[in-house]
């Protein structure tokens, strides 16, 4: 793709939840949208057959939530992704 075209695609909106991002989806032409700085990403495909419980102070917790939010995930999501990150070293 040349510079010029890459300048005149759109950059590609944030969404606060994954519904927005499926709506967008399921009614953009994905044609017209820059996915250059888009990373690769992992989903949960392996079942989650262990529960953990986990104590954690109420500063924690919601820091977790409020960054959990920002990801557009739910909080446990969020605290799985969390470490795999750790574990894969990509943090």
């Amino acid at each position: 793709m040349s510079k010029e075209t890459h300048k005149s695609l759109k950059k590609f909106p944030k969404f606060k939840s994954d519904k927005e991002a499926e709506d967008f989806v399921d009614t953009a032409d994905l044609s017209e949208y820059d996915f250059s700085e888009f990373k690769p990403m992992s989903f949960e495909f392996e079942p989650k057959d262990k529960a953990v419980t986990l104590r954690l102070s109420s500063s924690l917790l919601e820091a977790v939530k409020i960054n959990a939010g920002k990801e557009g995930i739910p909080y446990q999501r969020y605290i799985r992704h969390v470490l795999e990150k750790m574990i894969h070293g990509a943090v």
